[in-house]
């Protein structure tokens, strides 16, 4: 198990019954990185992983 595994399972326990925007995922993950400028890249990284489906590959874009 990875030490992120207990985070998302929190979450998941704790928001899992809630639907949500990406409007509002997007602006979750910029106040977050606004109060933890240290994790920019690695939310930046997972923003676009999201965008693009779950791949790096800019050439799966639809």
């Amino acid at each position: 198990m990875y030490f992120t595994d207990r985070g998302i399972e929190e979450l998941a326990g704790r928001r899992g019954e809630e639907e949500v925007s990406l409007a509002w995922l997007a602006d979750q993950l910029q106040a977050f990185v606004d109060q933890h400028p240290d994790f920019e890249v690695p939310v930046e990284r997972f923003a676009t992983w999201l965008a693009r489906g779950g791949t790096d590959d800019v050439d799966d874009l639809d």
